[in-house]
């Protein structure tokens, strides 16, 4: 499981803390410890990337 990765898509103007809990539980629920929130919304690709670690 080392080698997996949650990806969540997004298309909104700001990522919510909400997002990144909905990452936060998939992440528990899996026992996965990475994971990524995309928005493809921000005006910059790079401001619409969160990196989710879980149980680090």
């Amino acid at each position: 499981m080392e080698d997996k990765v949650i990806v969540e898509l997004k298309s909104v103007e700001a990522l919510l803390p909400v997002h990144k809990k909905q990452v936060i539980t998939y992440l528990k629920l899996t026992n996965l410890k990475l994971g990524l929130v995309i928005n493809f919304g921000s005006v910059l690709f790079k401001s619409g990337v969160a990196r989710i670690v879980n149980q680090l």
